[in-house]
């Protein structure tokens, strides 16, 4: 029997649901007011006392970390889309609604700072979201591969802004550190499900591309 077209495919009940489903994910993310399922990871007891220079500094690295996020949806909305495997699906859908209370921290962390989302997230989500389709047609192994890698670039990322934000901005610090924990764990998680290493050239290409869009985030 002849494999169905892509039209025909795309006409499928299930498949125009996830394409509604990701469409709707999309607009949430750049549109919508992200709501958290987890308590954000702050310290009550310690109140953050701020120079108009360290505010600017958070308010730039809280950008960069809230554009991280944006593409963190569009990769797992992109990955789960692609995906055949309604086990591998769930566990995309899974790590999103996680990267989701990310999203939620990093953008009310912004508002606290006084300081705005990147002016440039619709490229950075439909770009994400591009890579994370090609990954997921490449092969499940291979798009877990590049969830391990993502997820390690952006645990080291956010190393070097616990280094380099303000020693009193107790809020950003604890948002970030708890992103560094949950980001280790979406790595470790995608390898035990079967990942394969990526090429040393890809995951550089990876690196150079990252470096990129944080230096732009960071001031656009």
């Amino acid at each position: 029997m002849n494999p169905l077209p892509p039209t025909a495919r795309l006409n499928r009940p299930g498949a125009l649901d996830a394409l509604l489903n990701a469409t709707d994910g999309a607009l949430r993310t750049l549109f919508a007011k992200p709501r958290a399922s987890r308590t954000c990871p702050t310290v009550p007891s310690q109140s953050t006392e701020l120079t108009t220079q360290d505010k600017a500094l958070s308010g730039a690295l809280m950008r960069v970390n809230h554009v991280g996020e944006v593409c963190a949806q569009a990769l797992y909305a992109a990955q789960a889309l692609g995906t055949r495997d309604p086990a591998l699906r769930e566990h995309f859908l899974a790590a999103s609604r996680e990267e989701g209370d990310h999203l939620a921290w990093t953008r009310d962390r912004l508002d606290e700072l006084g300081a705005r989302p990147s002016l440039l997230n619709p490229l950075w989500y439909a770009g994400a979201f591009g890579l994370g389709l090609v990954a997921s047609r490449l092969g499940d192994r291979l798009s877990l591969g590049f969830v391990v890698e993502t997820e390690r670039q952006v645990e080291a990322h956010l190393a070097t802004h616990l280094q380099r934000l303000p020693e009193g901005d107790h809020e950003s610090r604890a948002i970030v550190a708890q992103m560094k924990d949950d980001e280790a764990r979406h790595a470790q998680e995608a390898a035990h499900a079967g990942a394969l290493d990526l090429p040393a050239p890809v995951k550089a290409l990876m690196g150079a591309a990252a470096k990129v869009m944080t230096g732009t985030a960071h001031y656009l």
